[in-house]
């Protein structure tokens, strides 16, 4: 067995306690992440709401996919989809 593989046995169930935790207070982490952008949005004036949004919509898609991990459908899923990134020039 090599090194990576204990390291995955090890770390298994940190996993599964992860998303089991995002499974039960997704919705109450995404809240955060909006509150955190309104937040931080405001400080700077506007100048940086695309990042923002990029970064809060990353951030979402990521508590989704440790959410859904053991195949079932986590917090904001089957809604609408994540708005496409506007396009570079």
């Amino acid at each position: 067995m090599g090194l990576l593989d204990n390291l995955k046995a090890k770390l298994s169930p940190a996993k599964d306690k992860v998303s089991d935790l995002a499974q039960q207070h997704g919705d109450k982490v995404q809240h955060g992440l909006d509150k955190a952008a309104k937040v931080v949005d405001e400080k700077t004036k506007g100048k940086y709401s695309g990042k923002i949004q990029t970064g809060t919509g990353k951030a979402k898609d990521a508590m989704d996919r440790l959410a859904r991990h053991d195949g079932t459908q986590g917090p904001g899923a089957g809604g609408t989809p994540p708005a496409a990134p506007p396009p570079a020039s």
